[in-house]
């Protein structure tokens, strides 16, 4: 069947591999898009004549650099307060996950679950919630996946340009201050993201967490996600800052199966990475399961981890 569109239709853009992504919608006609669109019959929103002129008349959709088509609106603030209202599930993000990372005299310990959900539902369970920067730098994802893994990894691309130009690695507080910055032009447009930035450059090894509201803080300690309340528990109770590493490295997992087991949003295996004091860091775990740990653990107490130590005997 032939279509007409009243325009000729350059199919280059399909030659490309990345086809798909927004990449390849930057001169893609919109009736390659969607065939069904006439241009000439388009209902747009009765909101500015000039923007409606503008889309009858252009037969592309572009997007400069990371200039992303927004929703016409003269305050984009004002428009993500009121869509908050109109439609709540729409922006109400389930932030599920629990992240921590901590200092100790042997550099940093960054502990992560893995799973990932979808409101009520469960997704994943071995999501790779660690996002490897560079060969000195680790970022955590909590929040919406597709947000943290989108700005960290154009984080680490914009580090990679940085060492071309200047013949240095910059430091984990500008990769940071990097985050944060683009967190602040984007504040009030709809982001979720709770990130910490870790790793061991020439000042020695540091920690930062950075949030989809452009907050910036350096710490020795921080839990993030619905379980990092429960995380924290542990970790206050256990932490200080002499730690060996094998001690550590049991703490952040007892923090992240103790969470895991209270906070049904989070769950999967623990991985644990350790940042030292070199420069470098070290994948130390790459999935312990944290239904294996909560009975490891309960036994270790004299439990049998299965809920039943407290009943009468009649019922064991």
């Amino acid at each position: 069947m032939d279509f007409d569109f009243g325009f000729d239709m350059d199919y280059s853009c399909m030659d490309s591999e990345d086809f798909g992504l927004a990449s390849s919608f930057t001169t893609a006609p919109i009736g390659i898009i969607s065939p069904e669109i006439n241009l000439q019959s388009a209902e747009v929103p009765n909101t500015d004549k000039e923007w409606e002129q503008q889309v009858l008349n252009n037969s592309e959709i572009r997007s400069d650099g990371f200039c992303f088509k927004l929703h016409p609106s003269e305050d984009q603030v004002q428009f993500q307060r009121d869509l908050k209202t109109m439609a709540p599930k729409m922006t109400d993000f389930a932030k599920g996950t629990t992240t921590l990372a901590f200092e100790f005299q042997g550099g940093v310990i960054v502990a992560v679950d893995a799973r990932a959900t979808m409101g009520p539902f469960i997704s994943s369970n071995n999501v790779r919630k660690v996002i490897e920067v560079n060969e000195f730098i680790l970022g955590t994802m909590a929040g919406g996946a597709a947000d943290c893994q989108f700005w960290e990894k154009y984080v680490a691309m914009q580090c990679r340009v940085y060492e071309l130009r200047h013949g240095e690695k910059p430091t984990v507080a500008m990769a940071s201050m990097m985050l944060c910055s683009i967190m602040r032009q984007y504040k009030g447009y709809g982001l979720s993201m709770g990130t910490m930035f870790t790793g061991s450059d020439k000042t020695g090894a540091s920690l930062y967490y950075i949030d989809n509201d452009a907050t910036r803080l350096k710490g020795n300690l921080f839990a993030v996600g619905s379980g990092g309340t429960f995380a924290y528990g542990v970790l206050d109770t256990n932490y200080r800052y002499d730690l060996t590493l094998d001690e550590a490295v049991k703490l952040g997992i007892r923090a992240i199966a103790s969470a895991t087991f209270k906070d049904s949003a989070s769950g999967g295996v623990v991985r644990i990475y350790h940042v030292t004091n070199k420069g470098n860091w070290d994948l130390i775990h790459d999935a312990l399961d944290v239904s294996d740990l909560h009975y490891e653990f309960e036994k270790s107490k004299g439990h049998r981890g299965d809920g039943r130590e407290n009943l009468p005997v009649k019922f064991n």
